[in-house]
């Protein structure tokens, strides 16, 4: 997004805020359905930006939840229960049990454990709704089960009409730079999948597979080599044995390039030689980038000064710092800008995933920040108010 349009917004709505690019958005969406297998349908992971579901709605087949939160808002934004896979490590019973009791239609649930297992099983059969599952396989983390737990639930209910066991679901992890880790996952996938055929007489009728497609966040993006990479995971997937139908769930490589974040400058010093920017928002707010923010320099710069070559003012290094009351503060340091001052807007760029919900948002009590769509037809929507947190903070004497 260029500079013009974001200060607009910066002027029309205030700092600091998120501003969400559809246009962006869903030119992401149609260069990794170019990239990606045909057969492949897209299931965006709500975690990775929820503001972002009304937008990606029209151009993802599904969206994955896991939490009661993150159900309650695809609720109120319209999801239908047919696009939902429910997922999450932790499934209370009190959310199953109110969709089982309903008979809400959702189009899968995973299954991370035996107990999980065993909870599902038993709410569908005391309410006589069969349950659509899909069973997680653990790649060595928390998340999943065991193959010898898969095979002892296939063994045992591959075949009863209680629940509807569709296939299998593996995800292992995120920013896979390279395709080595997909090749072992899928061929661990394949030869479960045989397995479950020959020993059961089960056939898997679906996958969903989380690919963990890296972003860049920090060096300069090469289309060629994202396209190349692409091109060797596609490779693998197609090379499946198993050919039936194929998720992937993704989220920040959907979403990531379309989100900026916009915070003003509220006061600026030197501290013993060192330049220092105080700006109206914090890493309570935009924390993330793979968790590197400061160790290496993010995407950021003063709105108006990107040519700095073509600079008529004087060009400084600042340090762009948060307004937190903590050394730990840093959003940026040496970022190079002309004649800073209060009042000038920094943009940090690559922030649509994760930035706007993983922050310390309840520290120091500081509102949350406004939240605008950018939309393709060129006009800007504020979609959240900024937030105060106090209350949330306030104990009840």
């Amino acid at each position: 997004m260029n500079d013009e349009k974001l200060m607009s917004i910066a002027q029309q709505f205030g700092t600091p805020a998120f501003v969400f690019d559809e246009a962006e958005l869903h030119a992401r969406v149609a260069f990794l359905r170019e990239n990606l297998p045909a057969r492949a349908t897209l299931c965006f992971a709500v975690k990775a930006n929820p503001f972002a579901i009304p937008l990606i709605r029209p151009v993802v087949h599904r969206f994955e939840v896991c939490s009661p939160g993150e159900l309650n808002i695809c609720r109120a934004v319209g999801v239908a229960p047919e696009e939902i896979v429910l997922s999450g490590v932790y499934k209370d019973e009190a959310t199953v049990r109110d969709l089982v009791e309903r008979d809400v239609p959702i189009h899968r649930y995973t299954v991370e454990s035996l107990t999980q297992f065993q909870l599902l099983y038993r709410l569908a059969k005391e309410y006589g709704h069969r349950l659509p599952l899909l069973l997680r396989v653990t790649t060595g983390t928390q998340f999943g089960m065991d193959q010898a737990v898969v095979r002892q639930i296939i063994a045992e209910h591959g075949a009863d009409p209680t629940v509807e066991i569709c296939g299998l679901q593996v995800f292992a992890g995120t920013q896979k730079k390279t395709a080595r880790r997909t090749a072992k996952e899928l061929a661990m996938a394949d030869a479960l999948i045989a397995d479950l055929r020959e020993s059961y007489g089960f056939e898997v009728r679906e996958f969903e597979f989380g690919p963990g497609l890296p972003v860049e966040y920090f060096d300069d993006y090469d289309e060629a080599e994202e396209r190349a990479l692409l091109a060797e995971v596609s490779e693998l997937l197609e090379g499946m044995a198993f050919q039936g139908p194929l998720t992937l769930e993704i989220g920040r490589s959907l979403v990531a390039s379309c989100g900026s974040y916009i915070t003003g400058v509220v006061d600026a010093k030197t501290n013993k030689g060192e330049n220092y920017a105080i700006v109206d928002g914090g890493k309570h707010q935009m924390v993330y980038y793979g968790g590197g923010l400061v160790m290496r320099q993010p995407p950021c710069w003063q709105l108006g000064s990107r040519d700095l070559d073509a600079a008529a003012g004087n060009v400084e290094n600042w340090n762009i710092c948060g307004s937190l009351c903590t050394t730990n503060d840093f959003l940026a340091k040496e970022v190079p800008a002309v004649d800073l001052a209060v009042g000038d807007v920094i943009a940090f760029d690559r922030t649509g995933a994760y930035c706007m919900t993983e922050g310390i948002s309840l520290f120091l009590s500081r509102d949350l920040p406004k939240v605008v769509y950018a939309l393709a037809n060129g006009s800007n929507k504020l979609v959240r108010e900024g937030i105060p947190t106090d209350p949330l903070n306030t104990p009840r004497l």
